[in-house]
Parts: structure tokens; C-alpha cells; sequence
């Protein structure tokens, strides 16, 4: 069976007019992701900008002073860079299946619209590596996330041999 070029994870990327940022380092004791058989679990990415400033490119409480809109870019800017982490576990998106993927979102009280704020994650993944991106995945609001970042995204892929 042949692949079609154009539809390959980096051709998706290509077509969405991204490409994948340089996976970010680690700020404490932790590394970015692991290997466990043919699972790689990543930690949680924050929404950094492709410069890979340390600062989050999207700040502060949905529910609050960010909207639903904003916070799906955040959830999407998140999401890319785990599959930058993704990417740097396996060698090559097309090895990847997405598993499942966790989102938290730095939220007010009473913000109910989590789900939608972790769809610009999801819709992302799965528009990335196609089929192999359904997952499985939780979204939950919680009060403070590390510097001010909107949302943070972690997941787990299936490496395919």
C-alpha cells in the first residue's frame, strides 16, 4: 500500500499553515515526554508561541478575562506542541496513534464550557495525524495553571511499527 504524499501528518500540518515548533525543554525536574513499551506519555505543554519563549502565548481564567475562542487557540497552540514531543519520541508523526489527551483549563468557578475549550486540541490532533488522532481524552477546570498559561495539554500516542 502506497501513501499519498499529500496526505501525510506534515502535509496536514503544511495544509493547516503550521509546522511543528522545537519541542520545549523542561523547567523543573521532569523530562518532556517517556517511553513505555510503544507508549509515549507527554507531559503537560502550555501554549508557548513557535519562538519557545518560556512565557505562554495565551494568558489568564476562561470564564473570566479569556473567552471560549481564545482559549480553543490555546488548547490548539498546546496541542502542537505535544505533537512537537510527540514527534521527538517517536521520529516521525506518521508512526503516532493518539491515544488520549487530558486538558486543563485555568478556569472561573463557574465555567462550564470546558469541553469546547479542549475541542481546539482535539480537533487539531485529529486533523494532524487523521484517523490515528480519535482519542480518547478529560478536560477539567482547575483554579491556577504554571504562568498564568490558559490552558495546559498533555497526552499519550501508540508508536506504530
Amino acid at each position: 500500500m502506497t501513501t499519498n504524499s499529500s496526505d501525510t501528518p506534515q502535509a496536514r500540518l503544511q495544509a493547516l499553515g503550521l509546522s511543528l515548533p522545537v519541542p520545549a525543554s523542561p523547567v523543573a525536574n521532569y523530562v518532556p515526554w517517556t517511553r513505555a513499551g510503544n507508549l509515549v506519555f507527554v507531559s503537560g505543554q502550555l501554549p508557548i508561541g513557535p519562538g519557545g519563549a518560556i512565557e505562554p502565548a495565551h494568558k489568564g481564567k476562561l470564564g473570566a478575562s479569556v473567552s471560549v475562542e481564545v482559549g480553543q487557540a490555546a488548547a490548539r497552540a498546546a496541542a502542537l506542541n505535544v505533537l512537537a514531543q510527540a514527534a521527538a519520541a517517536s521520529g516521525d508523526l506518521a508512526r503516532l496513534r493518539a491515544i488520549r489527551l487530558g486538558g486543563f483549563i485555568n478556569s472561573a468557578p463557574d465555567f462550564a464550557s470546558l469541553p469546547q475549550v479542549l475541542n481546539g486540541a482535539s480537533d487539531l490532533v485529529a486533523a494532524v495525524l487523521g484517523e490515528a488522532g480519535r482519542h480518547a481524552r478529560f478536560a477539567v477546570g482547575v483554579a491556577q495553571l504554571p504562568l498564568d498559561a490558559a490552558v495546559e495539554v498533555e497526552g499519550v500516542f501508540e508508536i506504530l511499527d
